[in-house]
């Protein structure tokens, strides 16, 4: 995959729902400059109060979690990112106000359900402008 000099290109992909929860996230790429601010939108449709979590997958690496919530009003934190569960919007939006080079990644938002051990995400590439 050829892309041009300072950009990084990211295939969007979709994991699929399961068992009738699922998660929406915007969609992508999304291409920042450095210091800007990062939203990445996430709404969940499940019942009752799914555990959440944001994952990252660097270039060349695995999916590692980066921050989770596990009940309503929580709200989970790692390397300046941060992400609030909200049970009554049914949303788990990550936010970074400063985006560094480095954070051009796959981010996948993510629920799990704690009586079925189920799970759904999408995947959120961003781009970064050097």
């Amino acid at each position: 995959m050829n892309s041009s000099p300072g950009f990084v290109t990211v295939v969007l992909l979709m994991l699929g729902q399961t068992h009738g929860d699922s998660v929406t996230q915007m969609e992508g790429p999304v291409t920042l400059s450095k210091g800007e601010s990062l939203t990445i939108n996430c709404t969940y449709s499940a019942t009752g109060y799914p555990n959440l979590f944001w994952y990252v997958q660097y270039p060349g690496e695995g999916p590692q979690l980066l921050l989770k919530a596990l009940r309503d009003k929580e709200k989970g934190s790692h390397k300046g990112f941060e992400a609030t569960y909200d049970g009554k919007s049914k949303t788990f939006h990550l936010v970074k106000s400063l985006v560094q080079a480095s954070d051009s990644a796959v981010y996948y938002c993510v629920l799990s359900d704690t009586v079925t051990g189920t799970a759904g995400g999408t995947v959120m590439p961003t781009n970064f402008r050097e």
